[in-house]
């Protein structure tokens, strides 16, 4: 028995051995020889274009550099391919992508991924090193990511302190341009920010590309079209010391609008007669005090939203697409020329009843004629208490004659008389304002969460109405999703839904984004007169 035992556990240690055995793999020796090595130099160094064989190095729009064929072995990278299709994949998605990422690879001890490890950590970390003239760490970030149908990383820098070059090493079938899945470079503008795809790099087969992570290495990886192949490949960066980054560029805040002088006709020429009853009102806002959020179905009166659904679909409607890519990507449409009825609308959300009528639902003191809070009306009447007390001591000090004759204590007095005169007009009712545009969502549109560095310095409300959106589904992406900042889950997420009224009042830590929408709109093609596309009207309020 004791004998079988130690059998035992001989195979067990033995199978352990095996286990952690690494495979050994080589570099292309075209990749290694000297005179290549002295050319990808040169043309990194000067910031030129080279080609070479199966290498290709060019700097434009920022350095990187395709090698082909840059592992030896065939039956190696079979190997590995198998060793990493059975990883456990981890679904990753947000604002900024959409995909299935493995665990860090430097703790696999599978022989080919071992392998593959050390020839990248040593032999070509050596290879960058000499070759690009920049010292790197030994440390290396590694990973393997899996893209799929509808899967997409969406525009960035990769910048993040110490990473110095990335890299990307595909384990893909035969693969077109017409498969989705390429890599994306962007072109920058003045300010650093970025523009447009200048050159796409279709994954292949034993081809690995890396590229020098700065302030301009904007890429993204393009929607994955076909629904049939896997976009396989390991990635990571090498870390070294950061270049440096200019100041940040901070966008001009987008200009806000007073209300329109316009009186409850209005509300009652468009708005479903249910959200005018008082009592209906005092329920919502109970509802929305509550929860921070709700959604009005059928808002506008039916024959009013049909013509505003059917008018936003003209053509004579001017679209201006809407970024940087790194922020966002929708259209939004030029107020000038708009259809009457989109135009009314637009006027109705804007208009000095619909603040009201914004206050009686939520509760918020979005206008200066809204009632307040119980707790806002206490704090005044303390604050009304508290002036008037000052004010009779400051009477009798006055004629006490305490001040007259020293220039000091008048300054003084002067000095608290523009001080109140501060406060006064500062209690003075001011105009309510909002913010608002007319949106058009397509395939491949959305926004980041980077888009809401302006808004979420304040509390506000958002309103979203939504029209043309029939038959959409939550799979096509195109929702609104609120998330608190610094976390992945999810608060609040408003899906298209036609004449629905959605509210949501968020504060300086909440930030929103719209998904990507996907390939998957294309079914809804041959139902839609005017594509996949559906709108909005996107208001913000202040209090």
């Amino acid at each position: 028995m004791s004998s079988k035992r130690k059998y035992g556990l001989d195979i067990e240690q033995r199978g352990k051995k095996k286990e952690k055995r690494e495979e050994t793999v080589e570099i292309s020796e075209i990749i290694l020889g000297a005179d290549v090595k002295e050319k990808v130099k040169e043309a990194w160094r000067k910031k030129e274009q080279c080609t070479h064989g199966g290498i290709e190095v060019d700097c434009n729009p920022f350095p990187h550099c395709i090698l082909r064929n840059f592992i030896q072995d065939q039956t190696f990278l079979e190997n590995l391919q198998r060793e990493l299709l059975d990883l456990n994949f981890h679904d990753k998605s947000n604002d900024l992508y959409k995909f299935k990422q493995s665990d860090d690879l430097k703790k696999r001890k599978k022989p080919h991924i071992s392998g593959l490890r050390a020839v990248l950590f040593q032999k070509f970390r050596s290879w960058l090193t000499e070759v690009l003239q920049v010292e790197l760490e030994p440390t290396v970030d590694i990973s393997c990511a899996k893209y799929e149908y509808t899967d997409v990383l969406l525009c960035h820098d990769d910048e993040l302190e110490g990473r110095r070059i990335a890299f990307i090493l595909y384990l893909v079938p035969p693969w077109g341009q017409e498969d989705g899945g390429t890599l994306d470079l962007y072109s920058t503008d003045e300010n650093f920010q970025p523009q447009k795809v200048v050159k796409s790099l279709v994954p292949s087969w034993n081809t690995l590309m890396f590229f020098e992570v700065s302030p301009v290495s904007f890429h993204q990886v393009s929607e994955v079209i076909s629904e049939e192949k896997c976009r396989l490949s390991v990635s990571g960066w090498f870390h070294g010391h950061s270049l440096d980054r200019p100041p940040r560029y901070i966008e001009p805040a987008p200009p806000r609008n007073p209300h329109l002088p316009r009186d409850e006709a209005l509300l009652f020429e468009w708005i479903n007669p249910v959200y005018l009853d008082i009592d209906y009102q005092a329920q919502v806002q109970e509802e929305f005090e509550e929860t921070s959020e709700i959604l009005l179905k059928n808002f506008l009166k039916e024959e009013k939203f049909k013509e505003v659904n059917e008018a936003l679909k003209q053509t004579g409607i001017r679209w201006v697409r809407r970024g940087p890519p790194n922020k966002r990507c929708y259209e939004r449409a030029d107020q000038q020329g708009l259809p009457p009825s989109v135009s009314a609308c637009w006027e109705l959300l804007s208009s000095e009843a619909f603040f009201l009528l914004l206050s009686n639902f939520t509760g918020l003191k979005l206008h200066f004629l809204a009632p307040g809070s119980a707790e806002d009306e206490e704090e005044e009447g303390k604050e009304e208490e508290e002036e008037e007390e000052e004010g009779g001591e400051e009477n009798e000090e006055a004629a006490g004659g305490s001040s007259r004759g020293c220039p000091a204590a008048a300054a003084a007095d002067g000095g608290d008389q523009e001080e109140k005169e501060k406060t006064r007009k500062s209690k003075e009712p001011s105009t309510p304002v909002c913010r608002g545009e007319v949106r058009r969502w397509g395939h491949g549109d959305y926004t980041l969460v980077h888009d809401t560095d302006q808004d979420n310095t304040e509390f506000a409300l958002d309103l979203l109405l939504h029209c043309g959106c029939e038959d959409w589904q939550t799979e096509f992406g195109g929702f609104t999703s609120y998330i608190a900042n610094g976390e992945d889950e999810e608060l609040l997420m408003v899906s298209p839904e036609n004449n629905s009224l959605a509210l949501v009042y968020r504060d300086k830590e909440t930030l929103k984004f719209v998904k990507h929408i996907n390939h998957r709109t294309s079914t809804l093609t041959g139902n839609h007169p005017h594509g996949n596309a559906f709108y909005d009207f996107s208001f913000v309020y202040y209090e």
